[in-house]
């Protein structure tokens, strides 16, 4: 068992620069904390792997289009979303810095582009 506290998570991924940082990791699931701040541009691509978010705190609007209809969708705290593997999605209008933990099915990149 493993237990991990969220404000250790968003300290670490601060240290390390970077938007996203993976914290767990096995064949079959990974596991990151996200984080845009009010403003920012989501530049993620669509993912090989089916995708979990779960709105931690912060406001936005979520736009997806996995399915060949596009939608935007108000999210904040609470908010927990699915993405199909493939599906072409981002987060946009961030009114709130966005604090976000997602989760892939296999672990991210584990399937071939």
């Amino acid at each position: 068992m493993l237990v991990f506290h969220t404000m250790e998570l968003r300290e670490a991924r601060a240290k390390a620069g970077h938007a996203y940082r993976e914290f767990l990791r096995t064949a079959g699931l990974s596991a990151g904390l996200y984080e845009l701040p009010a403003g920012a541009e989501d530049k993620q691509k669509p993912h090989t792997e089916d995708e979990i978010y779960y709105v931690v705190s912060g406001r936005a609007k979520f736009f997806s289009d996995g399915d060949g209809t596009a939608r935007h969708l108000d999210v904040g705290p609470g908010s927990v979303i699915f993405v199909g593997a493939n599906a072409d999605h981002r987060f946009h209008d961030i009114t709130e810095d966005l604090v976000l933990l997602v989760f892939f099915g296999p672990a991210e990149g584990s399937r071939a582009k």
